[in-house]
């Protein structure tokens, strides 16, 4: 345990290059708790943190990967004992904390959450982070009025890329029968659907012409995991008293819409933010996707080593992954 195998990224010149590598475990973050890690997963941020103007990583070399699941090896927190299983995602984990792609990782106590009794170390991590955040922004909007004895019209953004595929999974576990996936590429038809869409939307056929202040009141609730443009789109197209859930920057961070949407349907926006979620509400949102919503075998998530990172980091930004990926590091502990 001296050392071990870790994704490591490295500045070099006007890019960044990552690699496994065999590192001390002196080169780990401070911390109270060391974990070995069972899995980790691939998020979009992720990809970010190996890209040169990704502005997510200020200081390299890191350890990237902002989610795992693993197994106390020790802790000077009476809290968390060796052999205890844990989550962790988040905080500054794998953006100025050395994350979770490595065979080790040393955290913050205050950072992890109990793996709950009915959930598995792989299945945690084929939510991660992303279903994470799905998990959040369907609450949200379930906050903001939306029940499936309502029968509303949801559109999912980005509903083939890892939050928006989770979220479709829990939106059929949870009853709701009119949810519109919408995505870019006609490969992406039947894996929507079968992961509970009842009909598609492409997103070109949506952002081909500006917005109107008001368009046709298309959709009851919209789970946005994209931004930018397709927020502008989406926003006029809300019924009355309708509600966005926005939490992703893939489409652009910049906003343009008239007001009457606000005031004259009374359409919420409502931002939703898994970074520096409460660590209590954190765990009672984990034990709900254990308990409620067990969705992780229908997504077939796809499972990786640390060594085929960067191919699917390039999937990842040239818009052509689909659905979930994990990195299997010590299976065995699950």
């Amino acid at each position: 345990m001296d050392s071990f195998k870790a994704f490591v990224a490295r500045k070099l010149g006007d890019s960044v290059e990552g690699r496994v590598e065999t590192i001390p475990l002196t080169s780990l973050s401070a911390g109270n708790v060391l974990i070995k890690v069972a899995y980790s997963s691939v998020n979009y941020k992720d990809m970010l943190a190996n890209q040169i103007d990704g502005h997510i990583v200020k200081n390299y070399p890191i350890v990237p990967g902002i989610d795992l699941s693993g197994v106390v090896v020790s802790s000077k927190d009476a809290r968390y004992q060796p052999g205890d299983k844990v989550i962790a995602t988040s905080y500054a984990i794998g953006v100025t904390h050395t994350g979770g792609y490595a065979e080790y990782a040393r955290l913050d106590s205050d950072w992890l959450v109990p793996l709950p009794a009915d959930l598995s170390l792989k299945d945690a991590m084929v939510f991660g982070t992303a279903g994470f955040t799905a998990a959040l922004s369907v609450l949200e909007l379930e906050k903001a009025g939306m029940s499936p004895d309502d029968r509303p019209r949801i559109v999912v953004s980005g509903a083939s890329g890892g939050v928006g595929s989770v979220a479709l999974a829990i939106l059929k576990q949870a009853g709701y029968q009119t949810v519109t996936a919408m995505i870019r590429k006609p490969y992406q038809e039947d894996y929507v659907r079968a992961l509970g869409a009842n009909d598609v939307l492409y997103a070109d056929t949506l952002t081909q012409n500006p917005p109107r202040p008001l368009e046709h009141r298309q959709f009851d609730f919209a789970l946005d995991t994209v931004g930018g443009e397709v927020t502008n789109q989406l926003i006029p197209r809300l019924a009355y008293h309708g509600a966005l859930s926005l939490c992703g920057r893939v489409g652009g961070v910049d906003l343009s819409m008239a007001v009457f949407p606000f005031i004259s349907r009374g359409v919420r926006l409502i931002g939703v933010d898994s970074v520096n979620y409460p660590i209590e509400s954190r765990k009672k949102v984990w034990q709900q996707i254990a308990e409620k919503w067990q969705i992780a075998p229908q997504l077939d998530a796809h499972s990786i080593s640390l060594e085929a990172l960067p191919e699917t980091f390039a999937a990842l930004k040239a818009g052509t992954h689909i659905g979930r990926t994990i990195v299997a590091i010590h299976p065995d502990l699950n």
